[in-house]
């Protein structure tokens, strides 16, 4: 499986998809749980599932890894994987052994990322030979692996939090594409008209590789508010509105928040001509799967 190559038939054919995101649980119940929740959730048929980063560390030596995730999924599950792979504090031997793992694991798919820089630090320097930029981590796979893996990367629809210059970061997101990858997942929004300009930017500036939309479902009032602050995003005064209404009813909350969404997603589709959707799932069901099933795209 190629996701781009997916993806441009998806184009040519109107033919929608989508992908789920997973993180790793911090205890063994968790794990556990989200196993159980990924099975049930195959069911739907994403196009892919993705995992979050976490090496473990040797303060954690019973911690699950991505890695660990990755290749039970992949034998366990029959389902297509992405695995997410930072360099923030990677030094290039534990980049070696996360991309080896990820091959005999049967991963064929790697979304590079920086990766945020570590909280005690004001600003972000590579790890001793390591790599800087996600670029550089996306030329390295292709160097070293060469087209064993189809290489995703991060854009910011809404801007970064260490850059708010739209021209300036898109020349960085293709800088990253001419390294070598070949698709684009976008930080998550709620601004539909923002996401469909800035997606009208990118293809002025050249670049041509799908690019797929991070759509987070709204749960809970508090999370959501706490998300869109932390990630420093727009959220239109309607949408705004409506979930403020009914803020202290969850059950009501997931219902106008599942609304919300559900049409957020149908404008990318046909404003857009955008025909895959990658869900940020927190690892919880309900909210994505009500989504689908509005969306008509559950068979």
């Amino acid at each position: 499986m190629r996701v781009s190559q997916v993806l441009k038939e998806n184009v040519r054919n109107e033919a929608p998809s989508f992908s789920f995101e997973y993180f790793v649980p911090k205890t063994s119940q968790g794990v556990q749980n989200i196993y159980e929740r990924i099975d049930r959730m195959r069911e739907l048929t994403p196009l892919f599932v993705d995992v979050t980063w976490n090496a473990g560390g040797t303060t954690k030596p019973n911690a699950t890894t991505t890695n660990e995730m990755i290749t039970k999924i992949n034998k366990s599950y029959d389902l297509d994987t992405c695995m997410h792979l930072t360099c923030t504090g990677m030094p290039r031997e534990a980049v070696d052994k996360a991309l080896k793992e990820a091959y005999d694991g049967g991963c064929r798919c790697i979304l590079a990322l920086r990766g945020d820089a570590p909280l005690e630090n004001e600003k972000w320097d590579a790890a001793q030979d390591g790599f800087l930029y996600a670029k550089d981590l996306v030329k390295y796979i292709r160097e070293n692996y060469g087209d064993h893996f189809e290489i995703g990367v991060a854009g910011y629809p809404e801007g970064h939090p260490e850059e708010h210059d739209r021209d300036l970061l898109i020349g960085h997101l293709r800088e990253k594409l001419d390294a070598g990858a070949s698709f684009v997942i976008t930080q998550m929004f709620y601004d539909v008209d923002n996401f469909l300009d800035w997606v009208k930017a990118c293809r002025e500036s050249g670049i041509t590789a799908p690019i797929i939309p991070g759509i987070m479902p709204i749960s809970q009032y508090a999370s959501f508010i706490r998300r869109v602050k932390w990630c420093d995003i727009n959220v239109p005064t309607e949408f705004l509105r409506a979930l403020e209404r009914v803020k202290d009813d969850d059950a009501a909350v997931r219902e106008v928040g599942a609304e919300l969404v559900t049409e957020m997603c149908k404008s990318i589709i046909e404003k857009g001509g955008i025909y895959h959707l990658h869900f940020y799932t927190m690892n919880l069901e309900k909210s994505t799967k009500v989504i689908l099933e509005r969306l008509g795209l559950l068979h």
